[in-house]
Formats: structure tokens, sequence, C-alpha cells
């Protein structure tokens, strides 16, 4: 169990304002990305569907954020999916991506339109080429929320990302999410996997902009 301090109220007073300078591993996620070539895994009634996806995801650089002593460092994103077969959104999803560069405790927070949220987390090194981050439904602290009626036909048991920085400067993502399909008797093995490319370059967050725009 982590070792908290006794004082939870007093927040740092030297915070760097720079986010981009203090994301550590999540600062190579900075910008807008774009891939044509997702491979989703999903259960249907016949049996597993493969679908190819497109993706854009940007992350944009927020002000540091401070629970008292405990200090974030983050990314704001929001992740649109669609198809070659039609427009219509696939998939929705946003969040954050947070660096705790006290403890290298890196999170990923979810939501989608469709009930349900999750907190992932995971252990990395500030200079870190691969992230692993979990969460386990039934867990209070980095676990997985759904709506009753996903609890009673698509249960998510589990949720784990393994994400890779490549040395051309792109990512690739795999997410392996567990769930428990109603009349199923056993459970199945929800994969996305996706590399992206960057399209749009990182932007400083607001208070170092302001700050810059002031010493201008």
């Amino acid at each position: 169990m982590p070792i908290f301090p006794a004082d939870i109220f007093t927040e740092p007073s030297d915070v760097d304002p720079d986010t981009l300078a203090n994301l550590g591993p999540l600062r190579r996620l900075a910008g807008s990305w774009e891939a044509r070539s997702g491979v989703d895994l999903a259960p249907k009634p016949d049996g597993p569907e493969r679908r190819v996806y497109i993706e854009r995801v940007d992350m944009v650089p927020i002000d540091p954020q401070a629970n008292g002593p405990q200090l974030f460092y983050g990314l704001r994103y929001h992740t649109h999916i669609t198809t070659e077969e039609e427009d219509v959104t696939f998939h929705d999803q946003v969040g954050y991506w947070l660096w705790e560069p006290a403890t290298g405790l890196v999170l990923q927070t979810i939501a989608i339109p469709r009930g349900q949220v999750a907190i992932a987390a995971g252990q990395a090194t500030p200079d870190a080429d691969t992230l692993v981050l979990t969460a386990t439904r039934g867990q209070t602290e980095y676990g997985i929320c759904s709506t009753a009626f996903l609890e009673y036909a698509f249960r998510t048991d589990s949720y784990r990302i393994e994400l890779t920085f490549n040395p051309d400067g792109s990512w690739h993502y795999v997410t392996d999410t567990v769930l428990t399909v109603r009349g199923q008797t056993a459970p199945f093995a929800h994969r996305d996997e996706n590399r992206l490319v960057r399209v749009g370059e990182a932007v400083a967050n607001p208070l170092q902009r302001i700050l810059a725009a002031k010493s201008d």
C-alpha cells in the first residue's frame, strides 16, 4: 500500500508551470495522431468479429494538477474512430493521461458514451519506451464502472493497455479487455490494436502560454 504524508492539505509551492517539460514518458504523446489500420476484435452472436478502423487521437497538455501534496502533469485526450464502410462513429473516448513525477505513477482515465468509465494505472520511468496500465472491475482505486445493462449483458472484468513508443516517432498500442458476455460460457478477450503517426505538433498548456505572453 502506498505511504502517504500526514499533511494531506498543503500543496507544493514550487510547481513548474511547463507541462510539456514535466510529462515524463507521456511527453511523446502530446500532439495529434492518426492511423487507418486499427484492428478491433469484438463479440457477436455468431462469433468474434474483426473490423479495421480509422483513428484520430488529440492529446492536449493541461495545467499541473494537485491533490494536496500529490502533483500530476497530464494530457487531455479525445479518441474518435470510424471505419471505411461507414462514417458513423465506431468508438468515441475521452479522458486524461496523467504522470506523477514523484512516484512514477501513470494513469489513464477512460470515459465512453455508452455508460462506462475506468481508471487504469501503471508504473514507469521518465524515459520508458513501453507503458503498461491495468484496471480491474470491483477495485475502488483503479477500477471499472459500468451501467446496469453493461453489467448484465457485457460485463467488463479487466482492462489492460500496452503502449510502445517507436524509434520513428510513432506509437503503437494493444488493449486487452476481458468481457463476460451473457449466454457465453467462456470470457471473451476483446482486443484493439493500432499504430499512430503524428499529424499535429504539441502545444503548451494554458498557464505556460499565459506566462510566455507576459514575458514577451
